[in-house]
This record gives structure tokens, C-alpha cells and sequence, in this order.
């Protein structure tokens, strides 16, 4: 393992997951020497098994986070930990967020509006898209926002996924392909998906973007050093508490050190950044590092996944193709208020035909938890050859009440847990049923003998260390650069105002990606 840098650096970046990797692989490439510090063990593609049980050890793990509320997040299963972060188990689905999802508050009177809007991420989403490589069909997305085609041909499609989009159809609803960052041909220098569902586990081949596959690379070739098993417990500031002076970290065999720079990147998973800035406090900055506005740890969302099943007369193949899906459906995407007689408000759309292994976190046999023995045996028998299934996603309305803070508990280097408290609002609620009930209609539709859906299922976590246009109500300004510390800049969902209702990684990288361009034009304005 390389060793710590033990002189001053340009930027230590905390998190080697999807926007630590991307922080670091652009400022290495504009001649910045960089740090990248992670709390988890090393890891290789080459260490990755295709298998559920290898699957569990890319959650997260380490310090128990603890969660209250009504509607919980799902830490362990939602965190990664280790080389990558939870890029590594992430399922590569990228759509690109709506217009208004970025003026919530402005178009409909709820939530938070960005301090930016579509047009401010466009030539990102297309730059990063062309980057990693998404496969996909642009003109038969009737709902995507402008922007670039994909740079690779669209996902096959399998027998479940043909039905599913039948049961579409004969609603008179219209599918598109699924957009994911998954190769269908060979895409800079990674080979073509093998299509045997296997993206929960990781990829060991490299055909699915994630941190090990596209900017990790960049960043050590450029000159960066990784330094896995060093878990950052403090960010460090001068006497005035205005500046960021470097972290301090634990290493693997218990030793403390510093590692100073001239610029500090949180990019550690959305709960553990604002945990690690509440545990920064100092008398300059009492109620935590970067919070002088109040909102720190605050507006954390989740997606609320809509699980829906069911069982066809014909064979559908269900382990094959990708973790994420075939099929994109975003029908009522752009009407937030589509579903108010029934109380509901916010968008949805449906990932359709995932592929499911027999067991493991998200298998066929837990799709039916109420089963036991011979009912159980005689049902997988069915499902593992005639399964159908897709997944809704569903916005989670921005409430300050859901927030993290730190416990009176420890951990074993003396660090307040992290606890969370997450309770979606009715309106959120309204509209999971709303899509729950159209879902098993969908299923119905398209010939199911059997259709049903599971509970609600906490998927992706946001918000934490909102981005704002002030430091009276945000955490950072639009470039994640905190307002209280601007040499100090946040990476990652956590900057999400409101959760809109696609998966975040893709904007992720967006952010990132417009984040570090303006870190590299102004770098003597933030090292001040």
C-alpha cells in the first residue's frame, strides 16, 4: 500500500466512490497532487466473485448507522464500503433528471428548488455519458430532457422484458429502452456485457461504469495515490475556522494521522459526510463544520422502490439480462401533480424487467417472504423459470425533519454514530400506492397468472449537505463549495436538494464533473 503523504498536498479527497473517483481523476489531471483516503479495504476487479454472498460484502458495513422514523433508509443495504464505494453495487441505471425537478418549490409550492436547472448539467450529463458510456435509445425516450444520443446501441431485450412491455402496451402506455451504463459492445477499452445478471455482485469483466472501471484508473495514472483502510475521523481548519487545513484518519493497524492540503473533498456516502462535519465541530463552528445555515445533516430523501411480481404462463428467462432492467417507462414523469385527487404528489417511473436470481437480498425467494417449505419449493420451481418483475421508483418530498444527527453512542475510535430519521411525507406515501396499484394492472395486462407487489422498499440516499443560492439555507453554493469553508467542497448526493424520482448516480457525476471544473478554474480563489 502507498504510503501516506506526510507534507502538505493540493487535495485529499475522502471516498473513493463515484465522485471522490471523479474529483480525483480531474484534479490529478490538471497537475494536482491528490490523496484519495478510504474507509474500507482495498479491491480489484479481479476480487470480485458473481455470487449473492460475495454481493453482501459491497454493502455498507464498518460503524453501525442507526435509524429511526417511520419510512427508514436502508443504510446497509443502500452504502458500499471498500474500494469503489457502493458504485460497486450499484445497478447502472442513468436517467437524466427532468426540468422541473429542479424547481420543485418554484412550480408547485412543496420541497426545494436547486440552485440550478437543467440547462447548468446538460453538456455535463452529455460529456459524462460519452465518458462512461450509457447504451440506450434517445428518440424513443418521449420524456427525456434534451441532451446528446447515447454513445452505445440500447440493451436487448429478453423474453421478460417483452412481456412486461406487452402488459405496457395493451394499457396504452408506451416503454423506451432502459438507459444504462453498461457496454453493448466494446466501449474504451471495456468488453461487451455477457448479460447473466450478475451487476449486484459487481462486474469483474468491467463492462458496468463504477469507480473501479472508468476513474480510479484516470485518477493513479495521472499520479493520484489510494490509500484504502483509512478511515477519515475529523476535518481539520485553521484558528479562524474559515480554512480546511486536512483530515485526520485512522489507518488499518490503529494509528492516527494527519494528512494535510490545500483543498478537502468530502465524497464519502451521503450519511457519513454530514456525520463526519457534525463531528468536526470546534468553537468556531459549534453546531458542526459548514453549518452556520442550520442544514446540515437535514432534507434527507430516499426513493421509496415500488417491488412488483408476478408469474406467466410462458418461460421468461428471468436471469438474464442486466440487475437494473430492460425497460424504461416515465408515463407520468412530468406531472407532479398527476395523482393530487388521491392525495398524492411526485413522480415515478418503473425499471422493468430486472433480472433476479434465485435467492439473496433481491431474489425471487424473498418476493414471497410469507412462504415456508413445500408452498415455498413448489413456488420457486414456478418463479425461477416463469418470474416477471419491475421496480417503481418514487420521489420523496425534501423535509427538514429528516435528518441526520449524531448519537450519544461510539464507535471504536471514539466518533458519534450516525443516526437517522427519516418519515416520508402522506403525500410521498399517496403516491407509492398510486403506483403500486397501476403496477399490478400493468402485470394483469400483460397476462400474468399471478400479480402482486411487495412493502415499500427504501432504495438510494440523498440530500444531507444540500446544495442552495444561500448560505442562510444551504450547506454549499451550486459547486458543492461550502459557504462557511471555501476550500472545502462536498461530492455526492448528499447535494440533492429533493430525490426527483430517477436513480442518482448519473447526476452524481454530473455535479461532480461541473464541481472540479470550476475547483481547477478558480483554484486560487478557493485555496485563498
Amino acid at each position: 500500500m502507498t504510503a501516506l503523504p506526510t507534507e502538505k498536498i493540493d487535495a485529499v479527497i475522502v471516498g473513493s466512490g463515484a465522485a471522490g473517483s471523479h474529483f480525483a481523476a480531474r484534479l490529478a489531471q490538471a497537475g494536482k497532487r491528490v490523496a484519495i483516503l478510504e474507509a474500507g479495504p482495498a479491491r480489484e476487479n479481479e476480487d470480485l466473485v458473481s455470487s449473492m454472498l460475495w454481493a453482501r460484502r459491497l454493502k455498507g458495513s464498518g460503524a453501525p448507522v442507526l435509524e429511526t422514523g417511520k419510512d427508514t433508509v436502508g443504510y446497509g443495504f443502500n452504502a458500499g464500503r471498500g474500494v469503489g464505494g457502493s458504485s460497486m453495487h450499484h445497478y447502472a441505471v442513468w436517467p437524466r433528471m427532468h426540468e422541473n425537478d429542479f424547481r420543485v418549490k418554484s412550480l408547485y409550492g412543496r420541497s426545494r428548488d436547486w440552485p440550478i436547472g437543467y440547462a447548468d448539467l446538460q453538456a455535463y450529463y452529455d460529456r459524462v455519458q460519452d465518458e462512461c458510456g450509457i447504451a440506450g435509445e434517445h428518440r424513443m425516450e418521449s420524456t427525456r430532457p434534451p441532451g446528446a444520443p447515447y454513445p452505445m446501441p440500447r440493451v436487448p431485450v429478453f423474453e421478460q422484458g417483452r412481456i412486461v412491455g406487452h402488459g405496457f402496451e395493451a394499457m396504452g402506455m408506451k416503454v423506451s429502452p432502459l438507459p444504462l451504463a453498461v457496454t453493448t459492445r466494446a466501449f474504451r477499452g471495456r468488453p461487451q456485457c455477457m448479460w447473466d445478471g450478475w451487476c449486484d455482485a459487481g462486474c469483474p469483466i468491467g463492462a458496468l461504469a463504477n469507480a473501479q472501471t472508468v476513474h480510479l484508473p484516470q485518477a493513479q495514472a495521472a499520479g493520484a495515490t489510494l490509500h484504502p483502510d483509512t478511515e477519515v475521523v475529523r476535518v481539520l481548519t485553521d484558528a479562524s475556522g474559515k480554512r480546511a487545513t486536512g483530515v485526520e484518519a485512522i489507518t488499518k493497524d490503529g494509528q492516527r494521522v494527519k494528512v494535510m492540503a490545500d483543498v478537502v473533498v468530502l465524497a464519502a456516502f451521503t450519511i457519513q459526510n454530514p456525520r463526519l462535519l457534525l463531528a468536526s465541530a470546534t468553537a468556531q463552528h459549534p453546531d458542526g463544520l459548514a453549518n452556520a445555515s442550520g442544514t446540515l445533516g437535514r432534507f434527507i430523501t430516499g426513493h421509496m422502490a415500488v417491488p412488483v411480481f408476478g408469474l406467466h404462463e410462458k418461460e421468461t428467462n428471468p436471469g438474464f439480462g442486466a440487475s437494473g432492467g430492460q425497460l424504461l417507462n416515465q408515463e407520468h414523469y412530468d406531472d407532479k401533480n398527476a395523482h393530487k385527487a388521491k392525495g398524492a404528489f411526485g413522480s415515478y417511473q418503473w425499471m422493468i424487467a430486472q433480472a433476479m436470481k434465485p435467492n439473496g437480498l433481491l431474489g425471487i425467494a424473498s418476493s414471497r417472504p410469507d412462504l415456508r417449505g413445500k408452498a415455498l419449493s413448489e413456488f420457486m420451481e414456478r418463479a425461477s423459470r416463469h418470474m416477471i418483475t419491475m421496480t417503481g421508483v418514487v420521489e420523496d418530498e425534501a423535509l427538514a425533519e429528516n435528518r441526520v444527527t449524531l448519537s450519544a453512542r461510539k464507535d471504536a475510535a471514539g466518533v458519534p454514530l450516525a443516526s437517522v430519521a427519516h418519515t416520508s411525507s402522506k403525500a410521498s406515501n399517496a403516491l407509492w400506492d398510486v403506483a403500486a396499484a397501476e403496477g399490478v394492472r400493468v402485470f394483469e395486462a400483460a397476462g400474468a397468472k399471478e400479480a402482486w407487489h411487495a412493502n415499500r422498499a427504501p432504495m438510494h440516499i440523498m440530500g444531507g449537505t444540500v446544495m442552495g443560492e444561500s448560505a442562510a439555507n444551504s450547506v454549499t453554493n451550486s459547486y458543492g463549495q461550502c459557504h462557511d469553508v471555501p476550500n472545502l467542497f462536498i461530492g455526492g448526493a448528499g447535494l440533492f436538494p429533493t430525490s426527483a424520482a430517477v436513480n442518482p448516480t448519473f447526476t452524481l457525476h454530473a455535479l461532480s464533473a461541473r464541481s472540479v471544473e470550476h475547483l481547477v478554474a478558480n483554484w486560487s480563489a478557493a485555496v485563498g
